[in-house]
């Protein structure tokens, strides 16, 4: 799952960069409310955590730019201000939730988990299709004999995206960019190696190669 952050004080931000990273995220980070808004709109995100007391921008300018332009990722504000007008301010807007600071960076992602669960349409925090059962905080993979397996991280963010898109015809690039972090190397063919290890444990048959296009789990 591929996140933006969107938090002007740094120290916040890279606690909460390490910290979304640990959890299995990949995180891209703006600490401006201009770069935030512009990368939402050009590049592909599951969620932004977005702070309104931006700089150049602010978080509630930018959240109603997003809506006006049919942006319809999820946003989950972060704010200091203790005024509840402006909770609802930003829930007006468009925002899915509101987080005040200071915070837990546990109930941060909680509620950031249930964001995405309501997203992709799934009541609890395991993902189930037809024998497969991911848990997400465990990061283990359940099939049908019962035998439950621990993932590597990149395993897991990428059974993750295929699960949440099953039978959809996946890109490498679409694959790589929620996959991996953007400092690593996105080689198409480390891609494929993961594909072929999670076919180990799912079955061959189970992800499927479409030449030219990318890759499809089925059903």
């Amino acid at each position: 799952m591929r996140l933006l952050l969107a938090e002007d004080d740094i120290k916040l931000a890279e606690y909460l960069v390490r910290n979304l990273k640990s959890s299995g995220y990949v995180v891209e980070w703006a600490d401006n409310g201009v770069d935030a808004e512009f990368l939402a709109l050009e590049e592909d995100f599951d969620c932004v955590i977005l702070d309104l007391g931006l700089p150049q921008k602010s978080g509630l300018e930018v959240l109603r730019s997003w809506r006006t332009q049919k942006l319809d990722t999820p946003v989950l504000i972060l704010t200091a201000r203790d005024s509840w007008q402006e909770r609802v301010d930003g829930l007006r807007a468009g925002a899915d939730d509101y987080l005040g600071k200071p915070f837990k960076i546990e109930e941060l992602l909680a509620r950031l988990e249930a964001i995405l669960r309501r997203r992709f349409g799934h009541a609890d925090n395991s993902l189930r299709l037809d024998d497969i059962e991911l848990d997400i905080d465990a990061r283990t993979v359940t099939m049908a004999d019962g035998e439950s397996i621990r993932l590597t991280a990149i395993e897991f963010r990428l059974l993750r995206y295929l699960m949440l898109n099953p039978d959809r015809i996946l890109s490498k690039t679409e694959l790589s960019e929620h996959v991996y972090e953007e400092e690593q190397i996105k080689d198409s063919n480390v891609i494929e190696v993961y594909v072929n290890r999670l076919r180990s444990i799912l079955g061959k048959e189970r992800i499927t190669t479409h030449r030219g296009q990318g890759y499809r789990l089925s059903i």
